[in-house]
């Protein structure tokens, strides 16, 4: 190069550190003066191996100071940027002259442009490469949901597998289901006489032996025809002399959703009625689908069941037809006519009241668990059986624990239920008071709290302990617990506690929603697992404040939007993918508030010695933990029977 040296340039300390970068990685490391000489004598050769060297720009660029500017650019990772530069640097170094600084000008100007074009290119470049990398990331987590999903697939295909191979080996489930397809067969397609009809009617119904005197005890036989060793689908077969009922018949969840496992023999039996312990889907879904094929069907329930379970069978088959709508083979379990013809069928059977239903006596006692819970002590002469139904001991906000009759104690054989056999819930108060605390600091902060809530029972809970802690904190409850609140109110009403759940601080969610018009306080809104629903649209909007929260209220299925985002929140994700939704930035808080509305390992212990039964049959709960608490039964001198056919 020529002309006026370049001494004074910030682009001279550059070349500077980059010659003391070629000495240190040289023999040996010479002081800085020879660094400087370098720069001043073999410039060209120090800019052509700038120019050539990606390790040396790299290094380089470590080195320098952060408020070396437009000097770093000489380091560029990209070469052509890096070589944009050397003209620059050569051009301004030109000696002189009017002439000379026109052309000075001119160059510099042309090399302005041209590294602003590469500049700009290089930017789009890694704009690219950031949108390919959103794109896969969303990719991926869509593939790892389909994995999920096939996951979960084949676990329900192995429990269908499981239950076709008890059937199986139960001669009169077998015989049950084909009777009950025989009987539904066009008229004259199967004689009433034909003897296999007949056989098969000896085998699922046997005689009753016949009572030696009228003083004996009606023998008393219970079989569990669907959530006995899972959770869903609870059915229960109670049969004495020449009667029989079920308790409860509910759906297990999926998709499709299905009947209790053992329908074709509930089918087959012919009730007189069903006794419904609550209005949860899984202990009452099934139940229009009955009704509708079994005209004389009675359908007994406490006040408040009667008032929900209408709201409830009317949401499950919306839901239903929408999931039939988006293909596959399956309909929905039952049509609008069925609903009707539940509702009509109908029989309030308030607690402490007992009623016959031919060779039995039922009656309903407080469960606690949600707004009419009860469970149910059926008797046939001397002998009783207690079934618990969902149960807690506890005082809610919403709905006392359980009260046993004296008629419950010392039955013969006890139903438990065992959801959370296997847990010890700490003290409610703490966690409540934790919920209340996390709710305040984010209202502090001008925050909003999302808490995807199942819709019939625990919305309510969260509002009214919410509406008591913290009056001054807006709520807003929406989707089908928004309906659900409604129906509430109304069942609540003519009680001994009557509940007001909209008023004061909580209020419905508008139509149409306005997601961002709420911007603090507190939103209830289902589904509980983040499946579906406004939680999911509320979601959206919530997860990327970094001053707001989400927090699951209640348990979260390994294959749910709820777990996937308690496991993306616990590995510091960027972002979570919402079912139906792009991947949305994850700021918010995430957490997980523990309220069951379940008797936990102590509370069960506690219900096992007031009935003090002589055999004790768990339900309702996972086959893993059921074994371990019928160890803890047997050491407290408790007998139990497994989960199948009893008398």
């Amino acid at each position: 190069m020529t002309g006026e040296p370049y001494a004074a340039s910030p682009l001279e300390e550059a070349l500077k550190v980059a010659a003391g970068v070629v000495l240190s990685r040289s023999r040996y490391a010479g002081p800085e003066r020879e660094a400087a000489e370098l720069v001043r004598n073999r410039r060209d050769w120090l800019l052509d191996l700038i120019e050539a060297s990606a390790a040396l720009r790299s290094a380089a660029r470590e080195r320098l100071p952060r408020g070396a500017g437009p000097a770093r650019l000489l380091f560029h990772p990209d070469a052509e940027v890096a070589a944009e530069v050397r003209r620059l640097a050569e051009a301004a170094a030109v000696p002189s002259s009017s002439a000379a600084d026109d052309r000075k000008v001119r160059r510099l100007g042309e090399l302005k442009e041209r590294l602003q074009r590469k500049l700009a290119a290089s930017r789009q470049k890694l704009e690219y490469a950031h949108a390919d990398a959103t794109r896969l990331r969303g990719e991926l987590a869509e593939t790892r949901r389909a994995a999920a999903d096939a996951e979960e697939e084949l676990a329900d295909l192995r429990a269908r597998l499981a239950a076709q191979q008890r059937r199986l080996q139960n001669p009169r489930s077998l015989a049950a289901a084909l009777l009950a397809a025989l009987r539904e067969a066009p008229d004259g397609t199967v004689a009433d006489t034909d003897p296999v009809l007949e056989g098969l009617r000896r085998l699922v119904e046997p005689p009753r032996p016949v009572l030696e005197h009228v003083g004996r005890p009606r023998e008393l036989r219970v079989t569990p025809l669907g959530g006995d060793d899972h959770i869903g689908g609870s059915c229960l077969l109670v049969e004495a002399g020449g009667t029989r009922l079920l308790i409860d018949a509910g759906i297990r969840p999926g998709d499709p959703p299905e009947p209790p496992r053992d329908v074709a023999e509930a089918l087959t039996a012919r009730p007189a009625a069903v006794i419904v312990t609550h209005a949860h889907a899984d202990h009452c879904g099934y139940v229009p689908a009955l009704a509708h094929r079994l005209p004389r069907l009675r359908i007994l329930a406490t006040p408040e069941s009667c008032r929900l379970m209408p709201v409830m069978w009317q949401d499950a088959l919306k839901v239903m037809r929408h999931r039939a709508s988006r293909g596959g083979s399956w309909t929905p379990l039952y049509g609008e006519d069925a609903v009707g013809t539940a509702m009509e069928r109908l029989e309030e059977l308030p607690v402490g009241v007992r009623r016959t239903v031919g060779d039995l006596t039922v009656e309903l006692f407080p469960a606690g668990h949600i707004l009419g819970a009860a469970g149910a002590v059926i008797s046939a002469g001397g002998r009783r059986v207690v079934v618990t139904g969902d149960v807690s001991g506890f005082r809610q906000a919403s709905v006392d624990g359980y009260r046993l009759p004296d008629g419950a104690r010392g039955a013969e054989l006890l139903v438990l239920e065992s959801t959370r056999c296997a847990e010890e819930h700490d003290e409610r108060d703490t966690r409540i008071g934790e919920l209340i605390r996390t709710v305040e600091e984010v209202h502090a902060g001008s925050g909003r709290v999302l808490i995807p809530a199942f819709a019939l029972g625990r919305a309510q809970e969260l509002a009214l302990l919410v509406r008591t802690h913290l009056p001054h904190v807006p709520v807003l409850i929406d989707g089908m617990a928004r309906q659900v609140s409604d129906a509430y109110e109304t069942a609540s009403g003519s009680g001994q506690r009557p509940l007001s759940i909209f008023g004061g601080n909580v209020a419905a969610a508008g139509r149409p929603r306005d997601f961002d018009g709420f911007t603090e306080g507190v939103v209830i809104a289902t589904s509980g697992m983040l499946t579906a629903g406004p939680a999911v649209e509320w979601a959206a909007r919530i997860l990327p404040e970094p001053h707001s929260a989400v927090l699951l209220s209640g348990y979260q299925d390994e294959a749910s939007g709820g777990r996937r985002l308690l496991q993306d929140a616990h590995a510091g994700a960027a972002e979570h993918l919402l079912p139906s939704h792009r991947p949305v930035p994850l700021r918010a808080k995430v957490g997980q508030v523990h309220l069951s509305a379940h008797a936990d390992r102590r509370g069960l212990l506690r219900i096992a010695e007031e009935v003090s039964a002589r055999h004790t049959m768990l339900v309702h709960g996972l086959p893993s933990r059921q074994r371990a608490f019928r160890e803890v039964l047997h050491v407290r001198r408790h007998h139990t029977v497994d989960p199948g056919p009893w008398h």
